[in-house]
């Protein structure tokens, strides 16, 4: 899903900064608030396993490429505001020194997947696990859809702005300036190699950590409470 340079007019990832600008001082003022110092060494650790997941890149038809991201289980374990940083510091990374990405892109890259899904698919969890207790295999089942989701639909926004660049920019003869392929093709090409292929690889990777994690230290996750932390809340409240 890396957009490189040349492939959006500047319309597009003009707008794309203007928007990934506030998103990311909202960002980084949630993350003073929210995150706690059990968490701050997951979030550096977040951004390393997003950069390595990321840089297995699979080129698919309609001008991009196809992969895992981790933005679904960043986001449920540290929230949708970290994994916004975090994944923003591994695409940053990768167009800078690697050049996975363009540098003229990296808004628009950062929007599809470190805002679009880390977000869809916190609230996808929330919705789907519900008040189910936190070691149960139904938040194994919704932090897999979630990958799910959220990595198939930040891949349709990618090939919807990919889309639109024929629409936006083009010579007087209609000659594509940019991108040159249509919606038609560039939607269903994202799209589909991610509901078919990638997208099932996002959701396998996100439970099985997710599945770690219930093992482990439930206090990790965004919002959640250990069972422990729990038993003895009712326990004071008892008394």
């Amino acid at each position: 899903m890396h957009i490189p340079d040349g492939y959006l007019g500047p319309y597009t990832y003009i707008a794309m900064w203007i928007i990934m600008i506030p998103i990311w001082y909202y960002a980084g003022k949630k993350l003073s608030v929210e995150l706690r110092s059990k968490q701050v060494p997951l979030l550096a650790l977040a951004a390393a396993f997003s950069f390595v997941i990321m840089m297995f890149n699979v080129p698919i038809p309609g001008g991009s490429t196809g992969h895992a991201v981790g933005g679904a289980i960043i986001g449920i374990v540290l929230g949708p505001w970290a994994a916004v940083i975090a994944i923003t510091v591994a695409l940053v990374l990768q167009a800078l020194v690697f050049g996975d990405g363009g540098i003229t892109a990296i808004a628009a890259n950062c929007f599809n997947m470190a805002v679009v899904m880390p977000f869809v698919a916190y609230y996808i969890y929330k919705l789907i696990s519900g008040s189910a207790e936190i070691t149960s295999s139904r938040r194994v089942i919704a932090s897999a859809v979630a990958g799910y989701v959220s990595l198939t639909l930040a891949a349709a926004v990618t090939g919807f702005e990919f889309g639109i660049q024929p629409i936006l920019h083009h010579t007087a003869e209609g000659v594509p300036q940019y991108m040159p392929y249509p919606l038609s093709v560039t939607v269903p090409a994202m799209t589909l190699e991610h509901l078919f292929g990638f997208g099932i690889l996002e959701a396998l990777i996100t439970a099985l950590i997710f599945a770690y994690i219930q093992r482990t230290d439930t206090t990790i996750l965004y919002g959640e409470k250990s069972i422990a932390q729990k038993k003895g809340r009712k326990g004071a409240s008892v008394a």
